[in-house]
């Protein structure tokens, strides 16, 4: 499936590289379209706020997005990879994960288990 991200600090593009997966597409405008399932991966910023770009393509492309993850900090609190709470809110997108920073193994191992889960035929 494929994997649309937005990197800021370069946290969520450090994580992507991570992936087994091949197919990625990053946002820099939100202008992208896609034309086919995908699941969408977003930092947060400000206050536990979704990135304008992001919220433009997810407004573009909200037919095409599976499920969303964030990263985050747990510095943060509450607000912690909020992003992917607000687009759950705002667009009803399942929230596969949320990772802190760049992830760990296990946040690895957890997102791509969420995609291929989302990849699985429905009985």
């Amino acid at each position: 499936m494929l994997i649309v991200y937005a990197s800021k600090t370069g946290n969520v593009e450090r994580f992507v590289r991570k992936l087994p997966a091949p197919r990625l597409l990053r946002i820099c405008t939100g202008e992208e379209e896609v034309s086919e399932p995908c699941v969408l991966l977003t930092y947060t910023t400000g206050l536990g706020q979704v990135p304008p770009e992001v919220e433009r393509f997810a407004r573009r492309n909200q037919t095409h997005i599976r499920a969303v993850a964030a990263s985050g900090n747990r510095n943060w609190g509450s607000n912690y990879a909020k992003a992917a709470d607000r687009l759950a809110a705002s667009f009803g997108f399942k929230v596969i994960h949320k990772f802190e920073l760049s992830g760990r193994t296990e946040d690895v191992t957890r997102f791509w288990e969420g995609v291929r889960a989302l990849a699985l035929p429905r009985a």
